[in-house]
């Protein structure tokens, strides 16, 4: 599962560079997507291939950078559906069914988590889950607690980041979130509404207080980690 995982976050990375890419490309020639509309939807594929240029071999490289988008987007598609086929068989589907309660984590999130960690039950706290894959410095009395650092595996740090980016949303229970948690055992569902009720009010204080947003998602992905920890704790219990 492993190497599946790190192969969709390395298509996952070719998919961003192409994007990149063409969109340096459709700047320097003077346009623009509308702020505010999503990009990479079918409405977004027609406006880029409307463009029209004086020179012929401009459109052409317009067209390779649009395939070379649309190429890696079936890749990173490509490899999700075989993790989800794998994990039908994985054993820790059942940790992945509790994990998806948590606001922000879907299957793939939780198996990239998973997989990239190993057994997070090996940790006997979610302090030392945490100075896995965060930065913690000791001073005499003081404690000081950075971000995500290099520590630990490099996919599930990205992934925590992004999970975490959900909870600046106030903390609620949707349909969406109960549906997706329809699998997970009731002691994860817990876990998760203690988790929203804290990181939400925890994104806000910072937001607040006037701290840059990429800071507050790491603050909050490094919290999410103790979470995350808790349910693995949970559900491995119940696996062995």
């Amino acid at each position: 599962m492993r190497d599946l995982t790190r192969a969709r976050d390395d298509m996952k990375g070719q998919e961003r560079k192409a994007r990149q890419q063409l969109n340096a490309f459709v700047l320097r020639h003077g346009h623009s997507w509308p702020k505010g509309k999503t990009r990479w939807t079918q409405s977004h594929f027609n406006w880029l291939e409307s463009m029209s240029f004086d020179q012929s071999w401009q459109q052409i490289v317009l067209q390779e950078y649009v395939d070379a988008v649309k190429a890696a987007t079936k890749r990173v598609a490509g490899m999700t559906d075989q993790i989800m086929k794998a994990l039908q068989d994985w054993n820790l589907s059942p940790v992945v069914d509790s994990l998806v309660a948590l606001r922000g984590i879907d299957k793939i999130a939780a198996t990239v988590l998973l997989a990239g960690l190993g057994d997070i039950s090996r940790f006997d706290s979610p302090r030392q889950l945490m100075a896995f894959l965060g930065d913690e410095h000791t001073s005499g009395d003081k404690r000081r607690q950075g971000g995500i650092t290099l520590t630990g595996n490099s996919h599930a740090r990205r992934m925590l980041v992004e999970c975490a980016w959900s909870y600046r949303f106030p903390a609620r229970q949707t349909m969406h979130l109960k549906r997706k948690a329809v699998n997970a055992s009731e002691e994860a569902k817990a876990i998760a509404w203690k988790a929203q009720k804290r990181l939400c009010g925890r994104y806000r204080t910072l937001t607040q207080a006037g701290k840059n947003t990429k800071f507050v998602c790491v603050a909050i992905a490094r919290e999410l980690v103790g979470f995350i920890w808790d349910v693995v704790r949970q559900e491995m219990s119940k696996v062995a």
